[in-house]
């Protein structure tokens, strides 16, 4: 789906390099919780972490907010996330990373070679913002919080949230707030509540549902200018929509005020409001961690989820690969068609390092990788028919050729309208954009034009060669 308007901005401001005077580059880990020295690079503002629950999201975040030094008594330590316990004894543990600061980047690390912590004197300071997921517990199951929730109790001062975070809220929630606040009471002077009002009603967070708590709770922190904001499971106890409006909010937070987010995710909604730069999947293996950026929602769903049991598996760039595919198979292996799952599963890099992993035997069910016939050749990988081209060109210039064959028939549309559609859209530089320049010109889903398009270059322009090219790798899955 097309990215958000705030989305856009960002995308706009972070690759124009305005901004961000300090940001974290990369950062590697090893000798924790299975981290054999993987690099994690942020190379977005918005960063999503994605993966099963165990492969390490939370020890992302946690190693990014050892990495630097946070002023005041906000200031987190490595030994506060990785301590020594009865069970446990972190020995050989290195954080390394890369921060720049304006025009320059300092390497350094953090580590515990044997029994003490060394490289903390050493951290460049930046505020940091830590969001884990005690701040999702319920306000009358908080310590302390019970004698707070008696008759009697009276409010004794408050601190109002500014017009703008009441709006935000309003905006993330969808739902009308006059007035929001955090307030303390006559028997503790510590301990915050959070009072909403909407409309003529107001009422505490002891009787606010879970989502609204925790977004009520975020919209009351004032990000600091240049910060780094880490969020664990930003998704949770949200609704899609409020999901979607999460990430756009703080998209514009990080473009007004440089602060760099990374969160953890498991929601395709978060995803799908990100660009592909901004999505890492991160999954264990028999070596260490597996690092992917620029998975595809798509991807990620399916790699923590086995609802759809496949006997096989085929990873493609993209949709206009995937239809090529599908319906090649659907065509000339129709008794293996149903039992085989097409998954684009992003850019042509993510592609050639799942085609790595297919060299190395690391699936655990039969899988092909194939890369569009603009990429060069890379191990593990096949190559998609096309001669150099990818498929939107191969169908495109094919259908011109054949003077448009029966699509025209195929989505009921005047021969003359399709014709001046399809010609049209190859004049457009960028070839992503001829199957929406044709579904806008004519009317019809892109999805359809895509289809139509592909099946009709299937049964009347593929010669054997083309076919042979994805069915001889996909058949012998199953020898």
């Amino acid at each position: 789906m097309p990215l958000s308007k705030e989305v856009k901005l960002l995308f706009d401001k972070w690759d124009a390099n305005n901004g961000w005077p300090k940001r974290l580059e990369w950062l590697s880990i090893k000798g924790v919780r299975g981290w054999q020295g993987e690099r994690i690079d942020f190379n977005f503002p918005l960063i999503a972490i994605v993966g099963e629950n165990g492969t390490g999201k939370s020890t992302v975040l946690q190693a990014a907010a050892s990495v630097y030094k946070s002023p005041g008594t906000t200031d987190r330590f490595a030994s506060d996330f990785f301590p020594d316990t009865a069970w446990d004894t972190q020995t050989g543990v290195e954080l390394r990373y890369s921060v720049r600061e304006g025009e320059s980047s300092r390497q350094g690390s953090v580590r515990k070679p044997s029994g003490r912590w060394r490289g903390n004197p050493e951290r460049r300071e930046r505020a940091i913002v830590y969001m884990d997921l005690s701040r999702l517990q319920p306000v009358s199951t908080r310590v302390g919080y019970a004698r707070i929730a008696r008759a009697g109790v009276k409010e004794t001062s408050a601190t109002l949230y500014s017009d703008n975070a009441v709006k935000r809220l309003t905006a993330v929630l969808g739902r009308s707030y006059t007035a929001a606040k955090s307030a303390l009471s006559s028997v503790d002077k510590v301990r915050q509540v959070t009072v909403l009002s909407s409309n003529s009603a107001s009422y505490s967070g002891f009787h606010q549902g879970a989502g609204e708590m925790t977004i009520a709770d975020m919209m009351s922190v004032d990000f600091p200018a240049n910060s780094l904001v880490l969020i664990d499971e930003i998704e949770t106890a949200l609704h899609p929509r409020a999901q979607r409006r999460l990430v756009r909010d703080l998209a514009s937070i990080a473009r007004e005020k440089s602060v760099q987010f990374i969160f953890s995710t498991h929601s395709p909604y978060v995803l799908e409001e990100l660009p592909e730069r901004a999505r890492i999947q991160i999954s264990n293996s028999s070596g260490g961690k597996t690092v992917l950026r620029g998975v595809t929602p798509y991807f990620a769903m399916t790699k923590m989820d086995d609802v759809a049991h496949y006997e096989a598996e085929i990873f493609v760039e993209d949709e206009a690969a995937k239809a090529l595919v599908e319906e090649v198979l659907a065509a000339r292996l129709q008794d293996r068609f149903p039992t085989i799952l097409v998954t684009p599963c992003g850019p042509a890099s993510v592609a050639k390092m799942l085609g790595q992993m297919k060299a190395a035997d690391r699936f655990a069910r039969p899988t092909s990788v194939f890369l569009d016939a603009d990429q060069e050749a890379a191990p593990g990988c096949e190559i998609l028919p096309g001669d150099g081209l990818p498929p939107e060109k191969l169908v495109f210039e094919a259908t011109i050729s054949n003077n448009f064959g029966a699509i025209p028939e195929m989505l009921k549309r005047d021969y003359s309208e399709v014709a001046s559609a399809i010609s049209q859209a190859v004049t457009i530089d960028d070839h992503h954009k001829w199957v929406k320049a044709v579904s806008n010109a004519i009317r019809v889903p892109e999805q359809s034009v895509w289809q139509a398009m592909v099946a009709d270059w299937v049964s009347g322009m593929m010669t054997q060669t083309d076919a042979d090219k994805i069915v001889k790798p996909v058949s012998k899955l199953f020898q």
